[in-house]
């Protein structure tokens, strides 16, 4: 058994841990990671860059179909051996060499193995070949170990061999059939990428789709998905599974059966702390762990929590920026440099509370910031709501042919700023950070009317919905 020193010690080697690492590096300070699967984590090989590898090519065909002329020009199908092939190159075909490289170039080392906690400051680390190798933290040790695939307690579901969000990206061949339990976003994204590739999809769905936005979005979303040739089924209960001869069927509440080639168990992520020690540090394994806004867990001057693993905002790019916070508070703690953990400072995330971008990429996409028109309410703020049909803008129309969308902005009427936005519609994505920009700065309705959109493009949509609330708060 080996025994090292280093000033931060990273579970987990996905995008949030090396981020936290790279900070700590930055500062001149020494890092290591330990990771027991590839360096650069679930984003990396079966969440984020393969599920929008595989929605791409179908997105851009869609797009050419809804244009005159290249409608035209467009009369093939995809090629989903080459689609494949490129989800495949995006996932560095599984392996992480890349990301080791970059590790060393940055001066971040390497443990391969399992971590878990063992005592103040430490780490043991237990090889695939079983030898072990103690870690000591000067300063810290962050968890940034993510996030599972959480199966619902189905009847059968376990042993009828359900793929989960991993499977669904990686997979080699498309089955002919996909039934799909649940109505989130890898849900809606896996139904729209299958179905694009000639599968034949249902989706059940508890309750509302994406039911955690505003409720036009899994309207549209769901009407989306019904003309890709997808059996959405909302509001339904699944019963129980089985699989019987590579064939699975889901027996559902009423009792009516579906049956498919494949069922995806999309129902929810638990925290990966299960068996990483936390009980040696008083803090219950299994269960996401619970932070202050410098993502330090109560009660520790030494231990963090970063990432999907703390359970505050489970998406890549709030896992990041959760990084870069963690990070550097724990150099500037180590150095003995003052901490800005006030809210909006250096050392904190505060936007995990009121200012969280996200993008489904479904048919159509949807993209939000801030809080619903439903959050706001129940939060106590006086609001108003002013809804613009997308399709009315001029740059919309231009941009395809028959162009259909929505658009929300939610006000606080006593400061006169906005609260949250949302945006469904084809390639609304990029206009999210727009949005964002608002909700974070505050920024005084008066002076958005100053930030001109240009013409003719879709994001004149804010002067739509400036006119709205001016109009009507009159």
């Amino acid at each position: 058994m080996t025994t090292d020193e280093y000033d931060l010690i990273v579970l987990g080697g996905g995008p949030v841990g090396e981020n936290v690492a790279d900070r700590v590096a930055q500062a001149g300070l020494t890092a290591i990671i330990v990771e027991s699967e590839l360096v650069g984590g679930e984003c990396s090989y079966w969440a984020c860059m393969p599920s929008k590898a595989l929605l791409r090519s179908a997105q851009a065909l869609r797009a050419a179909q809804n244009v005159a002329g290249s409608a035209q020009a467009v009369t093939g199908k995809l090629d989903v051996r080459a689609v494949l092939a490129r989800r495949d190159s995006f996932a560095a075909n599984w392996s992480d060499d890349g990301q080791v490289r970059w590790l060393e170039s940055v001066g971040i080392d390497l443990a391969r193995g399992h971590g878990r906690l063992s005592g103040e400051r430490e780490v043991t680390v237990t090889a695939d070949d079983g030898s072990t190798r103690v870690l000591r933290a000067r300063h810290a040790v962050a968890i940034s170990t993510g996030t599972d695939a959480s199966i619902a307690p189905i009847d059968g579901l376990v042993d009828a061999a359900p793929w989960t969000s991993r499977e669904a990206t990686s997979a080699q061949e498309i089955p002919a059939s996909l039934a799909i339990i649940g109505g989130g976003v890898v849900a809606v994204e896996m139904a729209t990428a299958y179905a694009s590739l000639g599968a034949h999809v249902t989706v059940i769905a508890r309750g509302e789709l994406l039911a955690s936005m505003e409720p036009f979005a899994g309207e549209l979303v769901g009407a989306g998905l019904s003309d890709l040739g997808v059996d959405v089924r909302i509001h339904t209960e699944t019963a129980r599974v089985s699989r019987t001869e590579g064939t699975v069927t889901i027996t559902l509440g009423d009792g009516s059966e579906i049956t498919a080639d494949a069922v995806l168990a999309a129902t929810g992520r638990r925290p990966r702390s299960g068996d990483i020690g936390l009980e040696s540090v008083e803090v219950e394994p299994g269960t996401y762990i619970k932070t202050d806004d410098s993502l330090r867990v109560p009660g520790s001057d030494w231990l963090y929590a970063v990432g999907d693993v703390n359970g505050r905002a489970l998406m890549t790019h709030q896992g990041k920026y959760q990084a870069r916070a963690a990070g550097d508070a724990i150099a500037a703690r180590a150095q003995g440099e003052s901490v800005d953990d006030a809210a909006w400072g250096r050392h904190v995330a505060t936007a995990d509370h009121v200012a969280v971008p996200q993008v489904v990429f479904g048919e159509p996409e949807v993209a939000s910031v801030g809080l619903t028109a439903k959050a706001a309410e129940d939060a106590g703020y006086s609001t108003h709501v002013i809804d613009q049909d997308l399709g009315a803008v001029a740059g919309a129309s231009l941009r395809e042919d028959g162009y259909a969308g929505r658009a929300r902005m939610v006000v606080d009427t006593e400061r006169d700023v906005i609260l949250g936005a949302t945006f469904v519609g084809p390639d609304v994505a990029d206009m999210l950070h727009a949005a964002t920009i608002a909700v974070v700065g505050e920024v005084p309705i008066k002076r958005l009317w100053h930030a001109v959109a240009a013409y003719p493009t879709v994001s004149e949509v804010w002067l739509r919905l400036l006119e709205g609330y001016g109009r009507e708060s009159a």
